[in-house]
């Protein structure tokens, strides 16, 4: 059997998506973000925006046409573009999916829902979203939710136990504007935004509803574009100290930091790799490592360590691609 069969028998298999997610609207942006996909590799995503992408009001069906057209194309070279599109009470919301299907219903990676109010809104958007992928041969897309309203982080557990929905992504701008000046807009940027409570317990609930599901939780942007190293230190944050394992970027200086960040380092790497192998070679019973006893409860952590590793393209000792 498979380690991810053996391991994740009585839990959730988690869901292994890049740690990196790169937001971009205008076709400059979508373009130049494309090709850097073909520079780096699919070591990060790329999410068209519809919502905010348009050049004005009374663009958004040519917008949504060419967003189609670009993930339709040979450019689209790894298959690892989503598109946000309108929130789902949007006259402009049923259009965009059927323009995106019709374009590029197998070469789209994820559909990203904003503005969700509850999962029952939800479920009404994912079942005519499956209408229009039916029609356009496509099985269910994977769906994408954005947490940035008080209603769906009441109901965020309910949103991640939904099979559809692969990840969850904290929404920091309209959320904390949601508070009507009661959440200060230093809460929107570092440090603030890991010191706030109400802004840390929505981080907090949302990471734990993933985790419960086998879903992948997305931090919040960082608004600083030019100083990298802020970037690096939000992104290790999120991930060390709130269980992120995934996180927006919004220009291309910020990819990097953010896979370098999320990326376990090349010691990590070796143990995990040399505790898995040793580990399959007694057919996943307990081993003895360096002094330390380890058991499949310890397995499924190094498991996805190396999960964590290939998606972030760190090399992998010979031999261990076969785990994954």
């Amino acid at each position: 059997m498979h380690p991810s069969q053996v391991l994740f028998q009585d839990s959730f298999l988690p869901v292994s998506i890049p740690v990196c997610d790169h937001y971009a609207g205008s076709e400059k942006l979508m373009r130049k973000s494309m090709q850097l996909q073909h520079e780096l590799g699919p070591v990060f995503d790329i999410t068209f925006d519809c919502e905010d992408g348009a050049a004005a009001h009374g663009s958004e069906i040519e917008h949504a046409h060419l967003i189609g057209t670009l993930l339709g194309s040979e450019e689209n070279r790894f298959g690892r573009i989503g598109v946000r599109l309108h929130d789902a009470t949007s006259e402009h919301f049923a259009r965009d999916v059927e323009i995106v299907l019709q374009h590029a219903a197998e070469r789209l990676a994820y559909l990203v829902i904003p503005k969700i109010g509850s999962v029952a809104e939800l479920e009404r958007a994912i079942m005519l979203i499956n209408r229009y992928a039916e029609q356009c041969g496509r099985d269910k897309v994977p769906v994408h939710v954005l947490i940035e309203t008080h209603g769906a982080l009441r109901d965020v557990h309910a949103i991640a136990a939904l099979p559809q929905v692969e990840c969850l992504s904290f929404g920091i701008m309209d959320f904390v504007s949601s508070h009507y000046g009661a959440v200060p807009a230093s809460a929107m940027r570092s440090p603030g935004q890991f010191h706030h409570p109400l802004v840390m317990r929505a981080k907090l609930e949302i990471a734990a509803a993933c985790h419960a599901y086998g879903k992948t939780p997305s931090h919040n942007v960082t608004i600083e574009i030019n100083d990298t190293t802020i970037v690096a230190g939000d992104a290790h944050r999120a991930a060390a100290e709130f269980g992120y394992t995934r996180m927006w970027s919004i220009h291309p200086n910020q990819i990097r930091p953010i896979v370098k960040s999320f990326a376990p380092r090349v010691s990590e790497v070796n143990e995990a790799a040399a505790i898995l192998s040793q580990a399959q070679a007694v057919q996943w019973g307990p081993i003895q490592h360096n002094g330390k006893l380890y058991d499949r409860a310890s397995y499924r952590y190094y498991w996805m360590t190396l999960q964590r590793a290939r998606s972030g393209g760190v090399s992998l000792p010979d031999g261990i691609a076969a785990l994954l």
